[in-house]
């Protein structure tokens, strides 16, 4: 069924190649739709991820549904089986054909520009966001809003504007990716704090949300500080039994994979899953 069903976005998305004008961008929104349809086949959880040594075998061991990379393609990670990959164009730089193009092959959702609210990362006006959206909508692929670092139920913030600006011009947004760090290291605490908040954006735009970085860091002194791997670990059953049950939350992915650049919240050692890994393995 899944072969089948992957067949038809295929088949619809090199129909909206062929076409131009009103006709594509009226198959645009059909494959997007179709699209949909395949996302519940896959588990919720999720996980960031980089090429890292023994990265294919902490993905299959990790029992998630799906991964991304920051990037359009899967930078050479092997995807296990069973596993989905899915792109993002980053920021303002991979709006080009190339990138879109390898976005395309890569996968059927696409995620939209990484933190643009935040200097660093994409980095960019609202304005320059939506004048280059079209270029996004134009793949075909299931869309997610640019990702915001914080402030995504805040009236008149970088997403609001976005989010309105997108409304005025006609523009397709499937769904809302947010990302949420929390500086409170109580776990029951720490977790109705990130429910609240992806309540408040799901009322507020009334789509479906993927929370596509999240886990416990404090970043009020300037450097990251963590909690120990059982409060960590103790927030991981706690979140994600919320996330599940949340019929709004479509996925979701722990930030991050691997402690090989030092994150403190990082899943595997090598291949090798740490305390926090194993309640996550465990998770979902």
């Amino acid at each position: 069924m899944r072969r089948i069903r992957l067949l038809t976005v295929l088949l619809a998305a090199l129909a909206l190649f062929s076409v131009g004008g009103t006709a594509g961008a009226a198959t645009s929104t059909q494959t997007a739709q179709a699209t949909s349809q395949g996302v519940t086949d896959v588990k919720k959880k999720g996980v960031s991820a980089w090429n890292f040594d023994g990265v294919t075998d902490a993905l299959r061991d990790s029992q998630v549904g799906w991964y991304y990379d920051w990037a359009t393609d899967p930078q050479g990670i092997s995807t296990p089986s069973g596993v989905e990959f899915v792109p993002m164009i980053w920021g303002s730089g991979a709006v080009n054909d190339a990138d879109l193009a390898r976005a395309r092959a890569s996968g059927t959702t696409l995620l939209g520009f990484n933190e643009p609210d935040l200097p660093g990362q994409a980095d960019m006006p609202v304005q320059q966001a939506l004048d280059l959206w079209p270029r996004l909508q134009d793949t075909g692929m299931r869309l997610g809003a640019p990702a915001v670092a914080y402030g995504g139920d805040t009236p008149g913030g970088w997403l609001d504007q976005f989010m309105q600006g997108a409304q005025a011009r006609g523009y397709r947004v499937d769904f809302i990716p947010l990302h949420w760090y929390g500086a409170d290291f109580d776990p029951t605490r720490a977790t109705e704090q990130l429910r609240s908040y992806i309540q408040a954006v799901y009322d507020r735009y009334h789509k479906p949300i993927w929370l596509t970085e999240y886990a416990l860091i404090d970043w009020s002194t300037g450097t990251a500080r963590y909690p120990s791997q059982d409060q960590q670990a103790e927030f991981v059953r706690q979140s994600t039994a919320m996330l599940q049950q949340q019929s709004f939350v479509e996925r979701y992915a722990w930030f991050t994979l691997s402690t090989s650049r030092g994150d403190g919240t990082g899943l595997y050692d090598g291949a090798t899953a740490t305390t926090v890994g194993a309640a996550y393995r465990s998770a979902g």
